[in-house]
């Protein structure tokens, strides 16, 4: 199994994780029925999306 040569400090490995950090859900209300939606996805409430019904919902 390989070695490291040099050790690594503690600021370059932060620097290196720095974008694994997790992001915040973003959330929007629907335009249609104004219930909380994510962006660019199906309303799971009236199944529009883009204005236009593209799943049956009871």
């Amino acid at each position: 199994m390989a070695l490291p040569k040099v050790k690594l400090s503690k600021s370059k490995k932060g620097r290196r994780r720095s974008h694994l950090a997790l992001a915040l859900v973003q959330i929007q209300p629907c335009p249609n029925c104004k219930h909380a939606r994510r962006p660019h996805s199906i309303c799971p409430n009236c199944g529009y999306y883009k204005g236009r019904e593209v799943i049956k919902t009871a």
